[in-house]
């Protein structure tokens, strides 16, 4: 899978991946330009059009690499000068598109790639008992602000108590044995002995920071 079950993730996701393909397409487009702009087929034009949707100094940056392409057109030997401006022409067009597309997808595809297979993985594992254990597992690594959410969202275990402690007169200087209410000791507690709703809990709140429905 490619996308999130959950619209907020699902609505970033896309959002990035037209973000990359905007700038693909727009470095692109200013190769191409560049690519026209230091043709050695005609000679050197005296004026070159400004390119559109550029800044004035992108603009003027690709004006200035066009004319030094004239110069070396100009001054090279007749038979090997275009070839020369060609060669130089090409590899200027590779370079302007490869270096700010390729540091791009450094930084976006290899999590793209990462969220894709994390997402697989968890899909497959929720399937079964033992892979919402390992998922349960997952969870419990998370920050500790995290697994104190996903305590809040477990049930208070009822306090039990003897009509011998309901008759018993309460003793001040004695602390009353009440039981903690639940926090990320318990989630560890339930985990340790399989209970299944701190593991329904656990999983669950793994696959929601996927973005993945429970």
């Amino acid at each position: 899978m490619w996308y999130a079950h959950n619209p907020g993730r699902r609505a970033r996701q896309l959002l990035g991946d037209g973000a990359a393909l905007l700038w693909t397409a727009l470095w692109a487009a200013v190769a191409l330009a560049m690519h026209r702009l230091v043709q050695p087929a005609s000679p050197p034009a005296p004026h070159r059009p400004r390119i559109p949707l550029l800044g004035s100094s992108v603009d003027g940056a690709l004006r200035g690499v066009a004319h030094a392409g004239d110069r070396i057109v100009s001054a090279a030997p007749a038979p090997q000068g275009p070839a020369a401006a060609q060669a130089l022409a090409v590899l200027g067009v590779a370079a302007l598109f490869v270096i700010p597309v390729g540091l791009m997808l450094t930084v976006w595809l290899p999590r793209r790639i990462r969220w894709t297979r994390q997402a697989a993985a968890a899909q497959e594992l929720a399937g079964t008992e033992d892979g919402r254990e390992l998922l349960a597992l997952r969870a419990l690594l998370r920050p500790l602000d995290e697994l104190a959410a996903t305590a809040e969202l477990l049930p208070a275990a009822p306090h039990e108590t003897s009509d011998q402690d309901l008759d018993a007169d309460p003793d001040p200087d004695l602390e009353l044995d009440v039981p903690p209410g639940p926090g990320p000791g318990s989630l560890a507690k339930g985990w340790r002995e399989a209970d299944p709703v701190v593991l329904d809990a656990l999983a669950g709140a793994e696959l929601q920071r996927l973005g993945l429905r429970t």
